[in-house]
């Protein structure tokens, strides 16, 4: 922004007058960023837009602390971006492509194909979009049920073995909710479009701006091998979450295809590369598919194959999609699953299922719309 200005003739004093509009207030037309010369604002309307994009449908689960949006791109291109409420906080879960070329079998986004790469400013108006919406009052969530008991996370509890409890009644009552979690986890592979997702990342990250905290984003990859290495070499301060999903190759390649290209022993090195560079732990993300990756085997395997490695993992009971059959694992699968991890002194955590209803929940993002959500919407 400063050299686009400079080369207007205008000095640093006014990109950063621009960008304060932008980001710190969050202003979504031109004409009210007042103390801009005229001029200045009449060759930005003549030679720029403003990032924000059109919503096609808003869609709200049932307990109203999740909510869907289809937001429609320049191009006519659609993209899916869930807003969910914790207590006193909220999590953004934001697409960075138009579709997904991953082809994993049970992700709805996978299912529908690759359309095109989102540009850093369609990344960043996604967030922007909730940030606006988060302060109306029109758009405040309902109220926990809650108690004295207080948690970090309450997106999911960390435990070494057992289930996890009942975590909705946990903390303060709020309606009131501030944007704090961004999660690079909706349609799309971030590092398939890895130039614009980091443009994104310094974006919502710059202290001048949005301010988010690196610490409080996170960047989820089916593994592209070249682009796990990349990223540790020019040390993003986001964290690192590794879709998994099965601890043999010959498993992991039938749910996602990409594994055929660089196999476990190839995306292995690449992690533990990048927990010895970065001196960070890494996040494992494990979607339980009953009778197929929920055995004891495959948690034996998947114990053995993060031996060593500062890892957490993210069990995540498979949402259902039209193409794909499979079920989510029942309880009892999950309560052994976690303990047969806990004796490989792995930490795990079983995610809370959120905006099901609505097919707003982990790998149901898609361009388009179910019948349920039809139904909501006319109802």
């Amino acid at each position: 922004m400063r050299d686009l200005l400079a080369g207007w003739g205008y000095s640093d004093y006014h990109a950063g007058r621009l960008w304060s509009y932008l980001y710190r207030q969050q202003v979504s037309d031109l004409a009210e960023m007042t103390e801009l010369r005229p001029e200045l604002g009449q060759r930005l309307a003549a030679e720029t837009c403003l990032g924000s994009l059109a919503t096609q449908r808003e869609i709200q689960s049932g307990d109203g602390y999740t909510r869907k949006f289809l937001l429609e791109l320049p191009d006519g291109q659609a993209i899916e971006t869930v807003l969910m409420a914790f207590h006193g906080r909220a999590t953004v879960c934001v697409s960075t492509q138009a579709g997904c070329a991953m082809g994993c079998v049970f992700c709805a986004t996978g299912q529908m194909g690759f359309q095109r790469h989102l540009t850093p400013g369609e990344i960043v108006a996604q967030v922007l979009h909730v940030t606006r919406l988060l302060s109306l009052s029109s758009h405040k969530f309902p109220q926990f049920p809650g108690n004295s008991r207080n948690s970090k996370e309450l997106e999911g509890q960390a435990i070494s073995g057992g289930l996890l409890r009942n975590n909705l009644h946990q903390s303060a009552p709020s309606a009131s909710h501030s944007l704090r979690n961004v999660v690079l986890m909706g349609m799309g592979e971030p590092l398939h479009n890895f130039e614009a997702t980091r443009a994104a990342v310094q974006i919502l990250t710059d202290d001048s701006g949005l301010a988010i905290a690196p610490r409080f984003i996170t960047l989820s990859t089916v593994g592209l091998v070249p682009a796990i290495y990349r990223l540790a070499d020019e040390g993003w301060p986001v964290r690192l979450a590794v879709s998994l999903h099965a601890a043999t190759d010959e498993e992991r390649a039938a749910l996602v295809p990409i594994a055929r290209k660089w196999p476990l022993s190839e995306l292995m090195a690449a992690c533990r590369y990048y927990v010895e560079k970065r001196q960070r732990r890494i996040f494992f993300e494990w979607a339980l598919i009953a009778g197929q990756n929920d055995t004891p085997e495959q948690a034996h395997a998947l114990g053995r194959l993060l031996h060593g490695l500062d890892a957490h993992v993210n069990l995540i009971p498979l949402n259902l999609t039209a193409g794909y059959e499979g079920r989510p694992s029942d309880p009892a699968a999950v309560r052994r699953f976690q303990s047969i991890l806990a004796e490989y002194n792995l930490p795990s955590t079983v995610r809370q299922r959120r905006g099901l209803d609505i097919d707003a929940g982990c790998g149901q993002l898609r361009h388009g719309l179910t019948a349920t959500d039809e139904q909501r919407i006319s109802g």
